[in-house]
């Protein structure tokens, strides 16, 4: 198998789009995700004599970022120690709960968590059904499936910027349509 070789001169024009793409759904915020993608850049160029060439630039530079938004949430939520992503229902960013908080514990299940789980479910599953179809085939290919962004690429012939947006989209259709009927 043949090495792959680094040219951090070709970063911004060949992969600043797709790890800004990658890293606004992660964070929700532009400013956030230019910074993280800059510290992305900037860890690369520190530890390129680390690069063994047996991942693609492109998945090596991903795996540092994924590390910066880790971070990042550490950072900004430190009592807790951990990375969290926040979920937010509706349009004020100001509102939401954690994550970690709303589901309930799989090992710790009364018959309540059960029922409120199985209604999650059908919430989730009637607002998808009123998501446009491909933005509906999108979101459960990715996060329901979690097929990789290239099969799905691939299958629906689109972009990876492409699908990062249908899925921002479908994602934000969701929360409204789960605070209209869910919460």
């Amino acid at each position: 198998m043949p090495k792959h070789i680094i040219d951090p001169k070709k970063w911004i024009s060949s992969y600043s789009d797709y790890l800004f793409n990658y890293t606004i759904t992660r964070v929700n915020d532009r400013e956030i995700a230019k910074d993280l993608v800059q510290d992305t850049f900037v860890a690369g160029l520190k530890s390129m004599k680390n690069f063994k060439g047996e991942a693609s630039e492109r998945t090596w530079l991903i795996s540092i970022l994924k590390r910066k938004i880790i971070d990042h949430y550490r950072k900004i939520n430190s009592k807790k120690g951990k990375a969290e992503v926040r979920m937010t229902y509706n349009s004020d960013e100001n509102e939401g709960d954690w994550l970690e908080e709303r589901v309930a514990d799989p090992f710790d299940k009364t018959a309540q968590d059960t029922i409120e789980n199985a209604e999650l479910g059908d919430a989730i599953y009637k607002c998808m059904a009123k998501l446009p179809n491909k933005q509906a085939q999108v979101f459960k290919m990715k996060t329901i499936l979690n097929y990789e962004t290239e099969a799905i690429c691939n299958e629906l012939n689109i972009t990876a910027s492409n699908l990062w947006v249908i899925i921002h989209r479908a994602r934000t259709a969701l929360a409204e349509c789960m605070q209209k009927t869910w919460y």
